[in-house]
């Protein structure tokens, strides 16, 4: 082929994928992580919400083949994994392929990733490709706003073939909406620190240490815009999550550290949190127009730290320091925000049956009170951001909102939640909660490996349902939670109880957890009232009631149709189909010479594996 052929050629494919917004083989990708301890793969991605699109780019320290995809919780059948690799004459391979065993490759019929680049030196393999969100081939993994579970592995040459001790799984909240590259540092930025200090963790299996600190004392008006976990690196293990809550200041507070739910009540004081952190998640940056306020009569002036430790080895003699960074700043924002609590009223009433393949749990909010708790009109809630937090029986998560009655979205979710990535994200609108709207918490567990009942509680063997929902404009409500009538509960399932609540919970001690059982529980949790919790910032509790609606669920949008191939005829082909962007047409999978003549042809920036063509040769 001439170099004027391969430029001609080279002008209409730049010409052809101008008109998209797909990222090309030179695009700089935004998010990056290694997948191994080792630090042996790493990977770097990309994506387009419009096009629903998403690019990775896999550089792995060997020289044979190279492999990434998506798995799930359970097993890795039915995995989707793209390979690719360099052999030792020069050209490339790269197939879209699927497991049909724990260890077992074959191709899909369907050809649904786009090579960018394959390239090869003495040290590093890497594969840059793209593959949009969902494709219409029933092998292939949806990338969703899930958190989602990542498969990477390679070969120390090219022969295709899975070795556990070279793959690995991470989990990875791939849409990140907002990269803090994005956002603004202010050059007056200052520090602050919330900790505890050298503080000797018990031998328990669960302790929750708390501790009433001040907030910077600034003269005039300031705002946090960013927090971040303070851990001691031989420490992190055992640090399961840290809060940290406003108070109050009329609250009269006690000294020292103390346990946060023990004997002394005034430790528990405080609950509206204002930042949070847990097990997974690294530091936080709140939109450019929003931040906590500090500084005014009406900010609080001190907060209660709060450290949930897990040392379920029962170490002696450690000694922790952990805490929370604030960053400030005087250049204000826009907005003043806060954090409203939902979910399910932890404890006493909440209990999941042992041995169910799945459990559902729901805490309502009603916030047609908050105007009257507020002591002030509400201004309609604009809702940025979310944390999702249970504990290991958990594995999915969503905030509903209805209105008037009737749904009027899913503000936020996720249905392969993992409990060691638990981290403040960003919603890719602001949802709007408008006075007298409903917000339902729904919570689904499994607990096929225990024998007794999980209760809610605090300890990670315990269970808990929450969503932190991050806003603005700030007001006073600190959570909105609810419970079932467990006296409903106990009489639907057989059982004969007085009006005592704890004498209901006791009651399901005594059921046989059948299958039947299970669902019928789960039926009347569903189907009872629901009592109503709503705190402020300054304690006030009110209560109300209501009865949970049903959920609508959200139906996906239409796949993308194959550029390569076709779906396979004995599959189901997902209804919708909508047409394959001309930056994926073509099919990629074949022998593509020294360098990617696919990625060359039909890539937006391939004008740098043009030079490189040329200086090698074709």
């Amino acid at each position: 082929m001439t170099c004027a052929l391969l430029f001609r050629l080279l002008l209409m494919a730049l010409v052809a994928s101008s008109q998209g917004k797909h990222l090309g083989p030179t695009s700089r990708l935004r998010y990056s992580r290694f997948l191994d301890p080792s630090n042996v793969i790493f990977l770097r991605w990309d994506f387009d919400l419009e096009a629903e699109i998403i690019t990775f780019e896999l550089q792995v320290r060997t020289t044979g083949w190279v492999g990434l995809g998506v798995t799930n919780r359970y097993t890795r059948v039915g995995s989707d994994l793209v390979v690719g690799g360099v052999l030792p004459d020069g050209n490339v391979y790269f197939s879209d392929q699927h497991l049909v065993d724990e260890d077992t490759l074959e191709e899909d019929g369907s050809q649904d990733a786009e090579l960018q680049g394959l390239m090869e030196d003495t040290v590093y393999t890497t594969m840059r490709f793209s593959r949009p969100f969902r494709s219409c081939d029933p092998h292939d993994q949806d990338i969703t706003s899930d958190t989602i579970r990542v498969l990477a592995t390679y070969g120390l040459d090219d022969t295709l073939k899975l070795d556990r001790d070279r793959t690995f799984i991470k989990s990875i909240f791939l849409l990140q909406i907002v990269h803090p590259d994005d956002l603004d540092v202010p050059e007056d930025t200052i520090i602050h620190d919330l900790e505890i200090t050298d503080f000797l963790i018990p031998e328990d299996d669960t302790t929750y240490a708390c501790t009433f600190l001040p907030l910077p004392i600034v003269s005039k008006k300031h705002h946090i815009f960013k927090f971040e976990p303070k851990l001691l690196v031989h420490n992190e293990t055992m640090v399961h999550h840290i809060l940290v809550y406003a108070c109050g200041n009329a609250s009269v507070l006690p000294m020292g550290i103390s346990d946060c739910y023990g004997a002394d009540p005034a430790f528990s004081l405080c609950s509206q949190v204002i930042v949070g952190w847990a097990v997974g998640g690294t530091s936080y940056q709140f939109p450019d127009d929003v931040g906590i306020s500090i500084g005014t009569p009406l900010d609080p002036q001190w907060i209660r730290l709060e450290i949930h430790y897990s040392n379920f080895h029962n170490l002696p003699g450690i000694y922790d320091s952990s805490g929370m960074r604030l960053y400030y700043t005087a250049q204000l924002r826009k907005y003043d925000m806060g954090v409203l609590q939902l979910g399910f009223f932890t404890f006493p009433i909440h209990f999941i049956p042992p041995g169910a393949e799945s459990f559902l749990s729901y805490g309502l909010c009603k916030t047609e009170k908050f105007e009257e708790m507020n002591g002030a009109p509400v201004p309609d809630i604009q809702v940025y951001g979310y944390l999702l937090h249970t504990h290991l029986a958990g594995r999915a998560l969503q905030a509903v909102q209805y209105r008037n009655g009737a749904q009027l979205r899913t503000i936020c979710k996720d249905d392969s939640y993992d409990f060691n990535l638990q981290e403040t994200r960003d919603l890719p609108y602001r949802a709007e909660i408008k006075p007298g709207d409903e917000l339902l918490v729904e919570c689904q567990y499994q607990t096929l490996d225990r024998d007794s009942l999980t209760f809610g509680g605090p300890s990670t063997i315990n269970e808990m349902c929450l969503i932190f929902l991050f806003y603005y404009p700030r007001n006073n409500i600190s959570s909105c939670m609810g419970y079932p009538d467990i006296i409903h509960v106990a009489h639907e399932l057989g059982e004969e109880v007085s009006d005592s609540p704890m004498e209901g919970m006791m009651a399901m001690n005594n059921v046989e957890w059948t299958p039947e059982n299970i669902k019928k529980a789960e039926k009347a949790c569903k189907e009872a009232q629901q009592m109503v919790i709503i705190k402020t910032i300054d304690e006030l509790v009110e209560n109300t009631t209501g009865w949970i609606p049903d959920i609508i669920p959200t139906t996906r949008g239409p796949c993308l149709e194959s550029s390569g191939g076709k779906v396979e005829p004995q599959d189901k082909t997902p209804a919708g189909f909508r047409a394959v962007p001309v930056a994926l047409s073509g099919s990629s999978s074949a022998p593509l010479g020294r360098l990617s003549l696919a990625a060359l042809l039909f890539g937006q920036g391939a004008l740098s594996w043009l030079l490189a063509t040329l200086q090698v040769g074709v």
